[in-house]
């Protein structure tokens, strides 16, 4: 049996502002459990967006292991490099398996726009230090340290992986990787559209990043930004949880990240 401690938020008045976090464990059988990882590219058009994928991808994979030998399902989405897994086992076992078509899409409760400003891209390497054109496809590939095994899947379809999710009996949809305020929110088989089907989700918070300059509303640090967009996860899309409900290890942190979300 495997035991997610899942954190949201709520308000205990409407009328008021202060959210108060509320966690929950949920035991459930590993093999409901399906574990996305999501756009964990090779590199990326924002250099510091690929330093901290890089730092990230080692101690993701550990994690990633540890579910995976628990008996949970392994799903790697690195959006647009379908290509390069196209003779892959991991992925004809979704393009040639059974197929279950989507359902009718229901409606989203409200959700604000979120708290940090994204318009610019995201980037928050210095100009003078990038080396690619902004939003430009730069990727290739999963990352290589995250490693792909015989029975994980890859897609990057929300109906391809919606249909792997229902014949397989997969109960709860776990999300990892980035950037949280952007592909994991809305890809197709990221939290909003999966939830339009149906299907409960919850996002890694400590095995996630933004795209965020903190440049840019409400100026604050990166790593403030990457918490502000997780607690309006919390608030309105999903709970979280931390990848040691996976692994037992100690949560993962970037360098020079005060360590807030695990606590908080």
């Amino acid at each position: 049996m495997l035991y997610l401690k899942l954190r949201s938020r709520e308000r205990l008045d409407i009328k008021q502002s202060d959210w108060i976090p509320k966690e929950t464990t949920r035991s459930i059988e590993p093999n409901r459990v399906a574990l996305l990882i999501c756009d964990m590219w090779d590199q990326h058009w924002c250099q510091n967006a690929t330093s901290r994928v890089g730092e990230m991808a080692p101690a993701m994979n550990r994690a990633v292991v540890s579910a995976r030998n628990l008996g949970v399902q392994i799903i790697h989405s690195p959006s647009d490099t379908l290509e390069y897994y196209k003779n892959s086992p991991q992925s004809s076992q979704i393009l040639n398996g059974p197929k279950r078509n989507s359902p009718a899409e229901s409606t989203l409760p409200y959700e604000p726009p979120l708290p940090i400003d994204d318009t610019d891209g995201g980037c928050d390497t210095p100009s003078g230090l990038q080396t690619f054109p902004p939003n430009t496809g730069v990727w290739t590939r999963q990352h290589p340290d995250i490693e792909i095994f015989e029975n994980d899947a890859i897609s990057d379809s929300g109906e391809e992986i919606y249909s792997l999710l229902r014949i397989k009996g997969i109960e709860l949809l776990v999300i990892m990787g980035v950037h949280t305020n952007m592909c994991i929110l809305g890809r197709s088989f990221g939290i909003r559209q999966m939830k339009r089907w149906g299907v409960e989700c919850a996002l890694v918070r400590d095995m996630t990043d933004t795209m965020y300059n903190p440049n840019m509303p409400p100026f604050v640090t990166h790593f403030e930004g990457t918490k502000l967009v997780v607690e309006h996860i919390e608030k309105y899309c999903c709970a979280t949880v931390l990848s040691s409900d996976f692994s037992g290890n100690t949560p993962f942190s970037f360098a020079g990240e005060p360590v807030l979300k695990n606590i908080e």
